[in-house]
């Protein structure tokens, strides 16, 4: 599908967001996300709160993990401020391999009774990194048109990118230089014009040695490491031959 078409077709949902909705601020892995909530709508569909009645196996030590994944999710999906308080106390000292599925837990427990106390439905956004507030984060990967940046230039892109950032509510977590391209994570509002901000900054900086290119990554799944970067990369400059070599 053309990347083009469905940059607005996200664009035209983002505007139609409700005012209030929930971000989920923690960085969890996208897989497991989905596990989670398959896993909780099959747990509604049994007789889930029999679970409830063994919350207490949550803070012992020789109960299974996939039993308190159970109990965890039967807790998510009963809506009761207790169910919550479970949770929560879980969650100040959970097994580590279960930490992010009690995250998760104990966001759709507070959609639940929100949705309840307000008597409206909550809207609930998840990515692979998370987010502040109602801001989403970003992982961006600048590419450099040829070798490794001077400290100049790495200095401009910095400052431009810290700039345009706080022009737009946004904020710089990381930026990191490498010898073909830059990583940075931000953090910007949901409804942000990524595409004219990021643009922006390309712009304003090749105004002095055209030394980025016009294309970039933007990803809210996950931090991509060097070598994924490079394989992309790889993938893209084969894909451009491939259509270049393609008969008219």
């Amino acid at each position: 599908m053309d990347e083009e078409f469905v940059y607005r077709r996200i664009q035209k949902a983002l505007e139609n967001l409700p005012e209030n909705f929930n971000v989920l601020e923690e960085q969890i892995n996208l897989e497991l996300q989905v596990e989670y909530f398959d896993f909780s709508h099959k747990m509604k569909t049994e007789d889930y709160r029999r679970y409830l009645k063994e919350s207490d196996q949550l803070f012992e030590t020789q109960t299974a993990p996939e039993e308190k994944k159970k109990i965890l999710s039967a807790l998510a999906s009963s809506g009761e401020v207790e169910a919550f308080r479970t949770i929560e106390k879980y969650l100040k000292n959970p097994d580590s391999e279960l930490k992010d599925w009690a995250v998760l837990a104990l966001q759709e427990s507070r959609m639940l009774l929100q949705s309840s106390l307000l008597d409206e439905q909550q809207v609930f956004i998840s990515t692979g990194l998370g987010g502040k507030g109602q801001k989403l984060r970003y992982f961006v990967v600048f590419l450099n048109n040829s070798g490794e940046l001077t400290d100049m230039q790495k200095k401009l892109l910095g400052d431009e990118l810290a700039y345009v950032m706080k022009q737009n509510d946004g904020e710089v977590e990381e930026l990191n230089t490498m010898l073909d391209f830059t990583t940075a994570v931000v953090i910007l509002p949901i409804k942000a014009p990524l595409k004219d901000i990021f643009k922006s900054i390309i712009d304003e900086c090749n105004q002095y040695g055209n030394f980025l290119q016009e294309d970039m990554v933007i990803t809210n799944v996950k931090r991509l490491n060097p070598v994924e970067i490079v394989e992309l990369l790889n993938q893209q400059r084969n894909q451009q031959t491939d259509e270049e070599e393609q008969p008219d």
